[in-house]
């Protein structure tokens, strides 16, 4: 079980690049290519929430539950 992070899709969908996000959310680009890559542990709602309001999305765009190996 785990979580999928599509964060390089919505992305994708919105034109925008991690650098452009980065600038305009205020978190680092390393900090959101570890979340886009799937190897963050966890993420804080504050941080969610200004990902979602730039790229005019919710959470569940970014994130989804797995059933792996199930």
């Amino acid at each position: 079980m785990g979580i999928l992070v599509n964060l390089d899709v919505m992305l994708a969908k919105r034109k925008m690049s991690l650098t452009e996000l980065s600038e305009k959310v205020g978190v680092t680009m390393a900090n959101l290519s570890i979340l886009k890559t799937g190897k963050a542990k966890a993420i804080r709602f504050s941080t969610l929430a200004a990902i979602c309001k730039e790229l005019q999305c919710q959470p569940g765009d970014i994130l989804e539950f797995t059933e792996e190996g199930n």
